[in-house]
């Protein structure tokens, strides 16, 4: 089913899509820490012929493969192979990484007009004691109430789109038009997308990961790297691993913490300047 926003046109470049700890505007108290968004250049050939590799190394008899097979301990080689150099991924793929806490203390200072500098107290304090964490958790829900009222087109606490504003932006950075192919979600109703306001943004079409298996490579790169960067922010460092991933990580995400940042890019951290949208 094609998308009332899609658009067809000539010498686009199309890129899939798909995302890992997506829970909405849930942002603190739920199942994942980050959210990470992994954008795929390859030819739906050469994305096929990537998901076959993975299942005659894997070898499991799973319908659908998920990243949680390439992390697990005795499939570690094979995710070496595939963020490596003999990888059909490196210089074709991106992601995009958000902590949703820092996302959710950002949102919530930018909402009440505070100073900025209070984004970073927050975030410190619910790191630290869990009396900061309960305040941030009833502050998204309080959030996510006032703003149902208020019925913006595009929720300030919702991570997804600004996260494809960034992946047209990256790939569009030659000026080519960028169409977008991406796993399907309720939350991007034609509506919501026509709110997109990228550089040569040329539409979005909504396919079914089961079937496009670039968007299935891009599932593997997305649930993979979210792992990892929560692991670096709980302090866990798999040097191996978050070095492969390095070249794959934007630099333009959403992030705050320099220790764990510094371990995912091999840099200091930097503030985050990432795409915007347009109600």
């Amino acid at each position: 089913m094609v998308d009332a926003a899609r658009v067809e046109p000539v010498g686009a470049l199309e890129v899939a899509c798909d995302e890992s700890g997506y829970e909405g505007e849930k942002l603190v108290g739920g199942v994942t820490d980050v959210f990470a968004h992994a954008s795929v250049c390859i030819s739906e050939a050469d994305a096929a012929a990537c998901v076959a590799e993975l299942r005659r190394r894997i070898r499991s008899p799973a319908t659908m493969y998920k990243a949680t097979h390439l992390l697990r301990s005795k499939h570690r080689a094979v995710l070496l192979w595939l963020l490596g150099d003999d990888g059909p991924l490196l210089g074709n793929a991106r992601v995009f990484l958000v902590d949703k806490t820092y996302f959710l203390a950002d949102a919530l200072v930018t909402w009440l007009g505070a100073r900025p500098e209070l984004t970073r107290f927050l975030y410190d304090a619910s790191r630290r004691t869990a009396e900061a964490e309960a305040f941030l958790i009833a502050a998204n829900d309080f959030l996510r109430i006032t703003l149902r009222d208020e019925q913006p087109v595009v929720s300030p606490l919702d991570p997804l789109l600004p996260a494809i504003v960034r992946a047209v932006e990256y790939w569009g950075a030659g000026g080519r038009p960028v169409a977008v192919a991406h796993d399907r979600q309720t939350t991007l109703s034609p509506e919501r997308v026509r709110t997109l306001r990228a550089a040569n943004f040329a539409g979005l079409e909504q396919v079914d990961s089961f079937t496009d298996s670039r968007v299935q490579v891009a599932d593997f790169l997305a649930g993979v790297a979210r792992k990892i960067a929560s692991d670096q922010l709980k302090g866990s460092d798999d040097a191996e691993v978050s070095a492969l991933l390095r070249p794959y990580v934007d630099p333009a995400s959403i992030w705050i913490d320099n220790a764990s940042w510094s371990r995912l890019t091999g840099s200091p951290w930097q503030q985050p300047k990432y795409g915007g949208i347009v109600e």
